[in-house]
């Protein structure tokens, strides 16, 4: 059991340490339970983080309250082990989307890179109990995807392989005929530039897109059918010496890609059979090790591990992406930040920083600029993987 300690830049003193009491005992028997609800806190909704540690994957869930501030609740182990890519620094999976949850069936999907499994966990606001542990079909699951009913898990190691299942109550049921091969060449675990880096569907399911990274530089575009199947072999589109590494869309359906090697975003319209146009030239934001992204209303943000900070960009209707003030940069964070989550009601940014083991809090403001809240820090290096319900 490990503690987390409250360090906020709106207060010139540090909040008292949140000990694990009775949270801690129900996480031990795999759940985190309610109780009374917490002074201030959103009806219903929680933050979870992911370990990663390579002893035992654990989820860490976090209360999260009306202004924006966590506080943690209670632990819940995966039932499988996390993994480190080779080389991996602060980005210990070095993806984007390792822990998914589905507002609609109210779960959470995580991998367990290190023992090629997939967990699924019910939650209900900051209630968390594991579900199923189930086989992701390939070596060292980095990503996961879900649409409706419908989940493929990305392992990253070796060929690379997809494989897909059904959400049946509650539980994953595989999917006969789903798995498919990226025809890769990585090791096991893969090294964190040569990994795939994002597994996703496109908006309305018909797609499920594919980042490559530095294998071979491409987004790898998969058709989805009716009964939930991918086409054998993906369309290809070269995004040469670009490492393509995470990938948001656009309420229009515009792909919104951050590109690693350039440290720009870069965004594509999705035609039919996977086809990608590229709208506009790659816009970089001057920063290091631009790696992550997610929409926040009409502002996207990125994480920069190497430079510790986070930009932010406005996507025009013909998919043009500009930065947001003089430089697009707008918040300094804690070592490494890797992913990123909003809060539901999209007034809240956590950006997760894997070198420093912490969580940064910000508010989001109108003009897509950020306000410092603070940060939960004393969650260990190497976490990956946040969520937010």
């Amino acid at each position: 059991m490990h503690t987390a300690l409250r360090r906020s830049f709106a207060a010139t003193t540090l909040a008292a340490l949140v000990t694990l009491g009775t949270a801690g005992v129900a996480a031990a028997e795999g759940t985190s339970h309610g109780g009374p609800a917490w002074p201030g806190a959103r009806t219903e909704h929680a933050l979870f983080v992911q370990t990663n540690n390579p002893a035992g994957n654990v989820i860490d869930v976090f209360v999260q309250h009306r202004d924006g501030r966590l506080s943690l609740s209670g632990t819940v182990p995966t039932g499988g082990l996390g993994g480190h890519a080779a080389g991996a620094v602060a980005d210990t999976l070095a993806s984007q989307g390792s822990l998914v949850y589905d507002p609609q069936a109210r779960l959470l999907f995580a991998v367990n890179a290190g023992s090629g499994t997939l967990s699924v966990l019910s939650a209900r606001g900051r209630e968390l109990r594991l579900v199923q542990v189930v086989s992701s079909g390939g070596a060292f699951p980095d990503s996961v995807a879900v649409h409706g009913n419908l989940v493929y898990v990305l392992d990253a190691g070796g060929a690379g392989t997809l494989a897909g299942y059904r959400v049946v109550d509650d539980h994953l049921v595989a999917l006969a005929g789903s798995a498919r091969s990226l025809g890769l060449s990585n090791t096991v675990p893969p090294n964190f530039l040569s990994s795939p880096g994002q597994i996703g569907f496109s908006p309305d399911g018909s797609a499920l897109v594919v980042t490559t990274k530095a294998s071979t530089s491409s987004l790898d575009v998969f058709s989805v059918d009716q009964r939930g199947l991918l086409s054998l072999s993906p369309t290809v589109t070269p995004d040469t010496g670009s490492v393509p590494f995470a990938f948001t869309f656009s309420p229009s359906g515009q792909l919104v890609t951050a590109e690693a090697a350039t440290g720009a975003l870069h965004t594509f319209s999705l035609g039919s059979g996977g086809s990608l146009t590229s709208l506009s030239a790659p816009v970089p934001d001057g920063q290091k090790a631009l790696c992550w992204v997610t929409a926040v209303g009409d502002h996207y943000y990125v994480a920069n591990t190497g430079s510790n900070d986070l930009s932010a960009y406005a996507v025009a209707a013909n998919g043009a992406p500009s930065l947001v003030g003089a430089t697009g940069v707008v918040a300094s964070t804690d070592a490494g930040p890797v992913d990123l989550a909003a809060s539901a009601d999209g007034s809240t940014l956590y950006a997760e920083a894997g070198a420093a083991g912490a969580v940064d809090e910000f508010h989001v403001n109108p003009d897509g600029s950020l306000s410092d809240l603070g940060s939960v820090a004393g969650l260990g290096a190497g976490i990956e993987g946040i969520a937010a319900s």
